[in-house]
């Protein structure tokens, strides 16, 4: 039987693919699936650090997972993917990192300098990753910054919910 070759055959299609998708994916996931779990602690116990190791937690945690999630999805052969290490330690540092940005502002002591300064790196993040799928996917701008800050913004404010309804039990 014959593999068919993936259509992928450009040196610019290779690199987006086996590069660009698995860091996309690696932000993407990192920066919103961290969300909730960061702000709703720092509404429950109002402490900076707290949230700050409840992010470092999730995004190591969440980085290892996506990592061996995307090592163990294919070998790359017929998908054209890339080597799988490649891609798993692409899309699990990628997966740290968008989740450790917004994590960085809660090692101040002041919580309301901390969350400011964590939206402010929320926005930023969702405006790079809307801007990385418009530039190598080829996504309509203005599209993929309303899928991107719509669907960032329903996590982050799952996580607002939670840690004000906590707080209050």
């Amino acid at each position: 039987m014959t593999v068919p070759t993936p259509p992928h055959d450009t040196p610019e299609q290779r690199f987006i693919l086996q590069r660009i998708q698995p860091a996309l994916l690696g932000l993407m996931d990192g920066s919103v699936s961290t969300l909730a779990p960061i702000f709703a602690v720092a509404g429950l116990t109002g402490r900076p650090i707290d949230a700050f190791y409840v992010g470092l937690a999730s995004s190591v945690g969440a980085g290892i997972s996506m990592g061996l999630a995307e090592a163990l999805s294919d070998d790359g052969v017929v998908s054209g993917r890339g080597t799988p290490i490649a891609r798993g330690v692409i899309t699990g540092a990628a997966t740290i990192v968008g989740g450790m940005l917004h994590t960085l502002p809660f090692l101040l002591e002041d919580l309301q300098a901390a969350l400011v300064l964590a939206y402010v790196v929320v926005i930023a993040e969702l405006l790079a990753i809307a801007f990385i799928r418009w530039r190598y996917m080829r996504s309509p701008l203005a599209k993929t910054v309303v899928q991107v800050v719509v669907g960032g913004a329903v996590v982050f404010f799952v996580g607002l919910w939670l840690g004000q309804f906590g707080a209050e039990s």
